[in-house]
């Protein structure tokens, strides 16, 4: 079976050796993997593409993100994909080597080169060089490796970008991405749990991430840190809805319940519901939209400060999270805003089939990690065991009786 015409658009963009032959391999140690090529946004289907060294668009992955969206995956996962592949597209390009030649060993090589490389930045500003724990949080700083979960994300899309024209072009292409036991849990009794096996090959250890509430004072001096009353409204929502990113900055005016203070979510999956959201983030949305006017029902609720108004996207928030977190020295995230409201409401008492109705979780598994002591509790406890008890400064008044009333109790002794 021959290949499809769509499929052949590579360019031979290769580091050659000493020697002069373009073809033969490099130790891995020595490859540039050049900043080559990028992702951009399109008005239509499907949303993204990623454009190849010379600025043409790479039809090979556009057809792949069509089928996703064919397959009802979300913008924001053909985004994800798209940044992923073209980090393995990258490096096919530096050593020379056209896609649909590519094996087992270039995914070897390319894992043995994330996991020594710097991360390419593009126009977002270089993470600062704080290693260790940041002191205002108490996560992990980001450093200028790449983690293990954006290894294993480059990996799941190439496999998934490989298996699709694998599909379309029968057994001349071959995936370069195995899997060791693909058919574990092929016929998985639902009654039963899933069955575990070896990880696949090349994937990485992943650490599992606990979920950072941010503490009271913490969040009220991130709160104060925010300079105008949209960014106040947008993070009281997130704070008291725990709805994901994307589900707060996709609101819409018809989606504000003012009297039950309802919100109307499009979550994961194309799900539209209603969740709860708290009074005082209604009040500063009604501040907000006093400043910028009222929003039409369909018309989008967060816009931007400057003119022309256009819809508030995931990047631009972001950036306002970081140039508060420059203020404070710290480094939360949106997401911990989602954790925060999770572990607020277990410790109120809400049930956990509440808490998982309002997160959207699938699996009330998904509740344990919130169960996990925070470090915050752990320390006070620790404190507390290590702190003498108070003494009472009041001294114990001594206890005294009046003669008179010794002699009338044990009668009077005359010797």
């Amino acid at each position: 079976m021959s290949v499809s015409p769509a499929l052949v658009n590579w360019c031979d963009f290769g580091v050659v050796d000493a020697a002069g032959d373009a073809g033969a391999r490099q130790p891995v140690e020595s490859v540039l993997v050049a900043e080559l090529g990028r992702v951009v946004a399109t008005a239509g289907v499907p949303g993204y593409r990623i454009l190849d060294p010379v600025g043409e668009e790479f039809v090979a992955a556009t057809e792949w993100f069509r089928n996703l969206i064919a397959c009802d995956r979300s913008q924001l996962t053909i985004r994800t994909y798209a940044n992923s592949l073209l980090i393995y597209l990258r490096f096919l390009w530096s050593v020379g080597r056209p896609w649909l030649e590519a094996g087992e060993r270039d995914t070897q090589e390319f894992v043995l080169w994330m996991r020594s490389a710097d991360k390419f930045l593009g126009s977002k500003r270089p993470p600062e060089s704080r290693p260790g724990i940041n002191g205002v949080t108490g996560k992990t700083n980001l450093g200028p490796k790449y983690s293990a979960a954006a290894i294993n994300g480059a990996l799941t899309a190439g496999r998934g970008f490989y298996e699709f024209h694998r599909r379309g072009s029968g057994p001349v292409l071959v995936n370069p991405f195995p899997r060791l036991n693909p058919r574990l849990n092929a016929h998985h009794n639902p009654l039963e749990p899933y069955r575990t096996g070896p990880r696949d090959a090349y994937r990485q250890k992943a650490v599992r991430r606990v979920p950072r509430a941010i503490p009271d004072a913490k969040f009220e001096a991130l709160f104060r840190s925010l300079h105008c009353n949209r960014d106040r409204a947008l993070l009281a929502f997130y704070v008291t809805s725990g709805a994901r990113a994307s589900e707060i900055l996709g609101l819409r005016g018809g989606d504000i319940d003012w009297g039950d203070s309802l919100i109307t979510i499009r979550a994961k999956g194309g799900m539209v519901r209603q969740i709860p959201v708290g009074g005082h983030a209604l009040i500063w949305l009604r501040v907000y939209l006093l400043e910028r006017g009222p929003a039409a029902a369909d018309e989008e609720l967060w816009v931007t400060e400057r003119e022309p108004r256009r819809p508030l996207g995931y990047d631009a928030f972001r950036a306002v999270l970081r140039r508060a977190n420059d203020a404070l020295g710290s480094n939360w995230t949106l997401h911990d805003l989602r954790h925060t409201f999770a572990i607020r409401a277990l410790d109120a008492g809400m049930t956990p089939h509440h808490v998982q109705e309002i997160l959207g979780h699938a699996s009330l598994e998904t509740l344990t990690l919130y169960s996990k002591p925070r470090i915050e509790d752990v320390l006070a406890a620790h404190r507390a065991i290590l702190t003498p008890p108070a003494s009472d400064a009041t001294p114990a008044q001594a206890l005294g009786y009046a003669q008179e009333d010794l002699e009338i109790l044990w009668g009077r002794c005359d010797d």
